[in-house]
């Protein structure tokens, strides 16, 4: 049993020492990134549908306008 854990024990120093200690780090720091962009992502998207919604009221309300005027 010693000898098991002193083996893994030998293993993770190996491990670590080539670098795979560093690419889980890496891998939390992409993943961070990813899930900030996809944070920016939807608050664009949001934007985007009021840009819409507002560009779609201020037509309706140009259309209302102008059609008052041809009725007067």
């Amino acid at each position: 049993m010693k000898m098991r854990i002193h083996t893994l024990a030998v293993v993770l120093l190996l491990l670590t020492g080539c670098g795979l200690a560093e690419t889980g780090a890496t891998a939390a720091a992409e993943a961070k990134a990813a899930a900030e962009q996809a944070k920016q992502g939807k608050e664009l998207e949001e934007k985007v549908k009021r840009d819409v919604a507002a560009a779609q009221q201020a037509e309706a309300e140009a259309l209302r306008k102008a059609e008052q005027e041809a009725t007067q």
